[in-house]
């Protein structure tokens, strides 16, 4: 077993701990899941702020000019649908719904899209919630708690940020004996630890030490929506951060207010997340009938017009100029966010505007 320097363990860490005691190591999986979704100090449970003031900071955080653009992405792939006059227009885990009033705003542009819009958030958290309601009041917002509850009497044009980093994944590690998974146990003093149990992905070989993730929550994800669009037609568009080829690692990790600390001994309220696995991601949505493509987040907003957003909004407040210019900065250089996170585009019907030439 390994375990994470500076214990600092909260309440929900303990109660994993006991019950781990009395059954037995879990995965990693189980591990994040709960640390996430525990209904009373879980994550989700207990997360009401965002920003600078929350652990992160998320693309529609950074500037209006992403949510903006997505809502443009949003009524153009409406038009290629026909632009019909119904249309389900649903976030997945919308935060405190900036990107979502982003979006709306957006849409102004396009009246009629607008209009056909019936805007739907998939949520679970109380808190989160809340903030949504407040902030999209005008919109007249209905909530879901899953991609099940949804209407599919109309097609559906979805959008998730920052959504497949919090899907759970098992790890497995390959030793001298073989695959093994990587599972959370306790060391001798009755703390939380990182231990092996035989087991682990047949048919794939990789050097010793090599950790692989496997995502079958975030695959799961993607068939499911896969096969709503099938029925009802649309596109979702997914962004997040994580590989866009298959490979080897650990990308677990933990955040708490702004600083990455020990996923094992990470206070409550800490964010956990893996990369999202883009290739698994693509793969389980082309098996359940739809189309699927993926480009950087760079290649999104330079394809979607960023720049002469930018050059427009330095025009109108020429004061802001230079906050104007970080911030799209923040959004497209590829050694900040440019890069390291993607979008992918799943769909039934037109292909959806920047991913003509997408992988």
């Amino acid at each position: 077993m390994s375990l994470c320097d500076r214990p600092d363990a909260g309440g929900l860490v303990r109660r994993i701990a006991a019950e781990i005691a009395v059954s037995g190591p879990i995965s990693v999986a189980e591990y994040m899941a709960r640390r996430l979704h525990d209904p009373e100090d879980g994550y989700y449970a207990t997360r009401p702020a965002l920003g600078e003031r929350g652990d992160f900071i998320t693309a529609p955080l950074v500037s209006q000019m992403f949510g903006e653009l997505i809502g443009l992405w949003l009524a153009e792939t409406w038009r290629g649908l026909g632009a019909p006059d119904r249309v389900i227009l649903a976030e997945v885990g919308p935060g405190d719904g900036a990107l979502m009033a982003d979006i709306l705003r957006a849409a102004r542009v396009a009246p009629p899209f607008a209009a056909a819009a019936e805007v739907w958030l998939v949520e679970t958290s109380g808190p989160l919630r809340a903030l949504q309601a407040e902030r999209l009041a005008r919109a007249s917002p209905r909530w879901a708690a899953t991609l099940t509850e949804l209407p599919a009497d109309a097609p559906l044009l979805l959008v998730a940020n920052e959504l497949l980093d919090c899907l759970p994944a098992r790890q497995f590690l390959r030793t001298e004996r073989g695959w093994a998974e990587r599972v959370v146990g306790l060391d001798p003093g009755g703390a939380l630890a990182f231990g092996l149990r035989p087991a682990g992905p047949a048919g794939i070989d990789a050097p010793l030490g090599a950790i692989i993730e496997i995502a079958a929550a975030q695959s799961g994800f993607a068939a499911e929506l896969a096969q709503r669009l099938t029925r009802q037609e649309g596109a979702a568009l997914l962004v997040d951060y994580g590989r866009s080829a298959p490979d080897f690692g650990d990308t677990l990790q933990a955040v708490w207010r702004h600083r990455k600390v020990c996923p094992l001994s990470a206070p409550d309220g800490a964010d956990l997340t893996m990369h999202a696995d883009f290739p698994a991601v693509l793969e389980a949505a082309r098996a359940a009938g739809a189309a699927a493509s993926l480009v950087t987040q760079r290649e999104l907003l330079l394809r979607l017009g960023i720049e002469a957003r930018a050059a427009a909004l330095a025009r109108a407040r020429p004061d802001r100029a230079g906050q104007v210019r970080r911030q799209l900065d923040r959004l497209i250089a590829p050694d900040q966010m440019g890069e390291l996170f993607k979008a992918a585009a799943i769909w039934v019907g037109a292909t959806p505007p920047a991913f003509e030439a997408g992988e």
